[in-house]
């Protein structure tokens, strides 16, 4: 059993490496240590995230991918979730989170389980899984209807200004792209989304080079 810690934070203005010390104590008091970490900038709205897919892609099966909290992992919509979980649990990947202590018995070294116990306490992590992970996409829908209701209102009063530029970020990007670096790659070294190279390389391609601004981050 290998475990693989994934660290994920929405923006670069955020420290996705923040919770590190907390999983490497966690994990120690188990009797275990970290194999492997995974640290990104990335929307937890996406499952199209550098960091995700390169710990899919190295686990191997019984491996644990732990996590602070699962709105960590997912705030998927319920469709991408799904098929987000299905791949986890084909690859034979037990998902350990700070904030499930039912899914903690994982890296239990005494555990004596029966297997009608195993598999009932399976069963109650898939359920309790499936609800916070429903609990995480319902929030971030929240946030966001509230923030378009300020967003209105703000501009009704004449006071919005948009969101915030990043200015390093998009130059960064840029830079990059003129390597002729693919956008995952481009993703990888800048530390960002796929999507927000994509919008970078589209706006770069539409103002003919000229060096637009682009906002910080992408949500949640």
């Amino acid at each position: 059993m290998m475990i693989r810690a994934y660290l994920r934070a929405s923006t670069t203005s955020q420290d996705a490496d923040r919770a590190r010390a907390s999983l490497e104590e966690f994990v120690a008091s188990k009797g275990h240590r970290v194999a492997a970490w995974y640290s990104e900038n990335a929307s937890g709205r996406t499952s199209d995230r550098a960091e995700l897919r390169r710990l899919l892609d190295d686990s191997h099966p019984g491996d644990v991918l732990l996590v602070e909290g699962v709105d960590r992992l997912t705030r998927l919509p319920s469709d991408s979730w799904r098929t987000l979980r299905q791949e986890i649990e084909e690859l034979g990947i037990r998902v350990v989170s700070l904030d499930l202590p039912s899914t903690h018995v994982v890296l239990s070294s005494d555990d004596q389980r029966d297997e009608l116990s195993a598999r009932i306490l399976n069963a109650t992590n898939g359920m309790l899984l499936e609800v916070i992970a429903a609990q995480a996409a319902a929030d971030y829908e929240t946030r966001r209807r509230r923030q378009m209701q300020g967003i209105e209102k703000a501009k009704r009063q004449g006071k919005y200004r948009g969101r915030q530029i990043d200015q390093k970020l998009h130059e960064r990007i840029v830079t990059l792209l003129k390597d002729d670096l693919s956008v995952r790659k481009t993703a990888d070294l800048a530390g960002c989304s796929p999507g927000t190279v994509q919008r970078v390389k589209k706006r770069k391609g539409s103002l003919s080079g000229s060096v637009p601004l682009m906002p910080a981050g992408d949500g949640d």
